[in-house]
């Protein structure tokens, strides 16, 4: 259970969730109000002016330009995001000196009375409990609320801190958001999170010359996005470091993987790595790590500067990086002995994914209330709603995060498959078996957590198999004679109406009731609220080199009627194309459109000139075409037809002239396939091939 956050009148506000990254929240600000006492401050404590770092500022910033050059763009967006809410934006060393801050000027004037300003300390020694010294301390984001402050003077705060990790996985610095505690808003922490991972991200892009960096992830739609990760390898393959995301998706703690190479974390050696890229358009390859996750990556290969900004005061030369990322020492400005032990840092993956939507966040919420009960999580939601991604969240979130998240598409693997893929297979258990046989995916994700992606697609008799080892929790691999104990957490995940299968017979009603202990449903793209800011979000993410992009009100209030039966795997696909058609224009426009989607426009949006003039849009499922030779605007229906079943007589005499291919039919429409999915219940057996 969260601690509760105490309001300045000392009564409790449960809407206001404990932030602080421990078991228990209140623990961890008790624990800070104790060693706030031994360093012999007291709540009276006058605000300190006289810090013996005040006037250093000039060196500071010298010392921390690497840092300042790489947070002071995210900076600027984060205050964006924050303008005009009685708040401020601070950068701080990693020993918890104010090096720059960008605020409401209101604000600004009330913050430093209480020597919130850069010159400034404000670690745990100097202020007592506060978001910076105390993040620094716990090397967690976190927020502190009103009365959780040490200080009497600080407690009309309220902070929300992340540390920043250089690329060697040592803290250089923090990243603050604090404003007024009467407008405390529960999102800020995710942004300062989010940020700071920006951050770090940036950094990683030009410490290592000569280095070997491979962005992947488990979606390529992701690459090049907040949440992908990076690993970077010496042109030899020897592991030199990895983003916290990078961590995550291996599985491994920075400690761990500095025992790894490419080859041992990748399975193939760093030359066919090169090969792979070499001579072909930078399109994203597959690979499989070591833990059985397939991934898709990029690699890129810098080339050698003569200097690349370092992590002290001095510029370090390629060979300097790469031998100080081999010995992975502490930052110069910090001595080992005075450091707190490295551990590998929680990263909240579900607070990534609460991006304001409330049906998201009410999502989130119910998820954390479940974390580590081991109480299986099954996701509903469409094609393209992000179900993996909120899967491997979970994952990230829970105590099982450092054990192997193995994820298994039961539609994606054939029939006669499946049960191997699952459940492994001895030496010679059947024709084409591997020699040294497989033990499948549920032992490899032992620990860890199983996801079972559509898994309203697995076939009906493997479904029992499936039930059995979920209550005994064993497993027996095909032609193995004894039985080998598995601890999985599963979640799963389908964009079908389990319910409807089962009472058609096609899905077990007592594996669908092992599995659902928590269901929660995914919204639409089209149902979210926060639709502005995705696309904002994904744009920017496409864009290299700091350029800016935006979109024309036109497409934007397409895009807004539009219905996205892809989501937001459709949604980033349409905007990478138009991303790199717009160029240098600065604005996308209908003309950036790709073809199939301005094609699927014409089906099912009126004319153009509509547009102008303000007509509301209509979805493609009203507007079907009868005939495949219709022009695109349809005839009126007759009297007492619906629109519905012209629709339905169209898509059954696709189908029928395409002998059931879904697919073709849709094409053949105008319509994704999706669109005819959901009407299939409705067709006549004879459409359907």
């Amino acid at each position: 259970m969260s601690a509760a956050t105490y309001t300045p009148s000392g009564g409790e506000r449960a809407d206001i969730p404990s932030t602080v990254g421990s078991p228990d929240g209140r623990d961890a600000i008790n624990q800070s109000h104790q060693r706030s006492r031994a360093y012999g401050i007291t709540e009276q404590s006058e605000p300190d002016f006289s810090s013996p770092l005040r006037g250093d500022l000039t060196s500071a910033l010298d010392e921390n330009r690497f840092l300042f050059q790489h947070a002071a763009p995210v900076m600027e967006t984060l205050y964006d995001q924050i303008a005009n809410t009685h708040s401020m934006v601070l950068l701080t060393s990693s020993k918890g000196m104010v090096l720059h801050s960008l605020g409401d000027s209101d604000f600004l004037e009330k913050a430093s009375r209480v020597a919130l300003m850069p010159g400034m300390d404000w670690s745990e020694k100097t202020k007592g409990t506060n978001a910076i010294g105390t993040a620094l301390t716990e090397e967690e984001a976190l927020t502190v609320h009103g009365n959780q402050h040490f200080m009497n003077a600080n407690k009309f705060l309220t902070c929300s801190c992340s540390p920043i990790f250089d690329p060697y996985g040592q803290v250089i610095g923090a990243l603050d958001v604090t404003g007024d505690q009467r407008s405390f808003h529960q999102h800020t922490l995710a942004l300062v999170r989010m940020s700071a991972q920006m951050i770090e991200n940036h950094m990683f892009a030009d410490i290592f010359p000569k280095a070997i960096r491979v962005h992947f992830h488990t979606r390529s739609e992701f690459l090049g996005t907040l949440v992908e990760g990076i690993a970077v390898f010496s042109p030899e393959g020897r592991f030199i470091s990895a983003n916290r995301s990078a961590q995550f998706q291996i599985g491994l703690p920075f400690a761990a993987l500095k025992a790894h190479t490419f080859s041992s974390l990748f399975g193939i050696p760093i030359s066919s790595l090169i090969d792979l890229f070499s001579g072909t358009l930078p399109t994203p390859k597959q690979l499989v790590l070591h833990n059985g996750v397939a991934v898709w990556c990029r690699v890129k290969v810098k080339s050698a500067n003569p200097w690349s900004a370092g992590h002290g005061s001095a510029p370090v030369s390629p060979l300097q990086a790469e031998e100080r990322a081999s010995t992975a020492p502490a930052p110069a400005a910090a001595p080992l002995a005075t450091r707190p032990p490295v551990r590998r840092p929680h990263l909240s993956t579900l607070q990534y994914l609460d991006t304001g939507d409330p049906q998201v966040s009410a999502v989130i919420h119910k998820l954390r209330m479940v974390s580590g009960k081991d109480i299986p999580v099954m996701i509903l939601g469409e094609t393209g709603t992000g179900k993996d991604l909120l899967a491997q969240a979970i994952h990230g979130d829970s105590n099982r995060s450092g054990q192997p998240f193995v994820s298994v598409n039961c539609a994606s693997i054939p029939d006669t498959l499946i049960e191997s893929e699952l459940f492994g297979y001895e030496e010679g258990a059947f024709t084409g078996a591997r020699k040294k046989g497989s033990i499948g995916k549920i032992l490899q994700a032992n620990g860890g957590t199983l996801f079972l992606d559509e898994i309203g697609d697995m076939p009906k008799h493997l479904q029992a198999r499936l039930l059995r080892v979920l209550q005994e929790r064993r497993v027996s691999p095909l032609g193995a004679g004894k039985e080998v104990d598995v601890d999985v957490a599963i979640v799963s995940a389908t964009h079908k109406n389990l319910k409807d299968m089962i009472a058609r017979g096609d899905f077990r009603e007592d594996l669908y009731y092992r599995l659902n202990g928590l269901v929660v449903r995914l919204p639409a793209l089209r149902e979210r609220t926060d639709f502005d800011l995705v696309v904002q979000k994904i744009v920017k993410s496409l864009c290299e080199n700091g350029q800016h992009i935006g979109i024309s009100p036109r497409v934007m209030d397409i895009f807004k009627r539009y219905h996205w039966p892809g989501n937001f795997r459709q949604l980033h696909n349409l905007l990478r194309t138009a991303v790199v058609m717009v160029g240098c224009a600065g604005v996308i426009d209908m003309e950036h459109l790709p073809d199939d989607f301005l094609e699927e426009l014409e089906h099912g949006l009126p004319h153009p000139m509509a547009l102008r003039l303000g007509q509301p849009l209509q979805t493609v499922e009203e507007t079907l075409p009868e005939m495949p030779s219709a022009p695109p605007m349809p005839e009126p229906p007759v009297d007492g037809q619906k629109l519905q079943d012209v629709a339905l007589s169209a898509m059954a005499q696709m189908l029928r002239l395409h002998k059931g291919n879904v697919s073709a039919a849709a094409k053949a429409l105008g319509v994704s396939r999706n669109t005819i999915y959901r009407k299939k219940n409705l067709l006549p057996p004879d459409a359907l091939g």
